[in-house]
């Protein structure tokens, strides 16, 4: 539930057919950078590799400057390679029900993130000061910028599968006080994740691993993307303990919260998985959301790489 996505000389060897399932993308010194995403390394060697530059061909041949050495997640002549990978693990919606969807995440969760403040704060005002490259996976609407993104010299890439989610997402970052030049959203997904391996300082997800469809590959890529001692911060909705009622309730509207919430599923035992994910460490609390209803409890914490 998405409650809430240096400089680089453009050369003709930039954009030449990927013949290994291998990714490769500039990095910040412009040399070549490995991208070893499981999910991008299942497309075919056929089609073209996903190239370095912004989200669109054109745009990617004047470019002058990006954020992160990036592969982002239309890049090529007709976006259709990192569209597969979407596709595979969000299945395309209808243009109404994204629009809908981001509408009401960014109108009707007041109440929630008025109440979540408190464990938001104490997780993400971490980052101030020691995480200067930071990626949100599930940015939504952006509602965590304004934990994390106040300094001027914090760049920040957002992701998310839904593409109507960008125009609240770089509302939000207006009004954190981030400059528009230090931002980036694209569409992608958290199971291939269009960034080179240890390229961030940290990466936040608030309320994406109930939705995503594998969550362990998720946090794979989390920690690929995450440079050594990185962190991860997190605040996500969890099953209930079993026997309870509320876990009785959450696995009979399970199916129908997926439908009606992009994918959301009430009974994962999040927690568990992030605690096995592999870091070197995790430290997470738990909260009872009183506007949340059947989505409860709550973990909230950090893992570090």
């Amino acid at each position: 539930m998405n409650f809430h996505t240096l400089s680089v000389s453009i050369t003709p060897s930039s954009f030449l057919p990927c013949t290994h399932k291998t990714y490769l993308c500039s990095n910040i010194n412009n040399e070549s950078t490995r991208v070893n995403s499981p999910a991008l390394s299942q497309l075919t060697t056929k089609k073209l590799c996903l190239f370095c530059g912004r989200r669109h061909f054109v745009q990617a041949a004047t470019m002058a400057t990006t954020l992160f050495p990036i592969n982002p997640s239309s890049a090529t002549n007709n976006n259709s390679d990192y569209a597969d990978v979407i596709n595979q693990f969000h299945p395309p919606k209808p243009d109404w029900y994204e629009e809908f969807y981001a509408w009401v995440m960014n109108s009707a969760t007041e109440s929630y993130e008025a109440e979540v403040a408190k464990y938001k704060s104490q997780v993400l005002s971490n980052l101030k000061g020691k995480a200067l490259k930071i990626l949100e996976v599930g940015i939504g609407t952006g509602p965590n910028l304004s934990y994390y993104a106040t300094d001027s010299n914090v760049h920040v890439v957002g992701i998310d599968p839904n593409l109507k989610m960008e125009k609240y997402a770089r509302s939000a970052a207006i009004s954190a006080g981030l400059p528009l030049s230090n931002f980036e959203f694209y569409q992608a997904v958290g199971e291939a994740i269009p960034l080179s391996d240890a390229s961030v300082d940290a990466v936040v997800g608030t309320l994406v691993l109930c939705s995503v469809k594998d969550v362990d590959l998720a946090l794979k890529e989390v920690k690929r993307v995450l440079r050594p001692g990185g962190q991860y911060v997190f605040v996500e909705h969890v099953a209930a303990k079993d026997g309870t009622s509320l876990k009785f309730f959450q696995q009979l509207l399970d199916p129908l919260q997926q439908i009606l919430a992009d994918g959301c599923h009430l009974s994962r035992q999040t927690e568990s998985r992030i605690s096995k994910a592999g870091f070197s460490s995790v430290e997470f609390n738990t909260a009872f959301v009183s506007n949340a209803s059947f989505i409860n409890p709550h973990v909230y914490g950090i893992a570090y790489k």
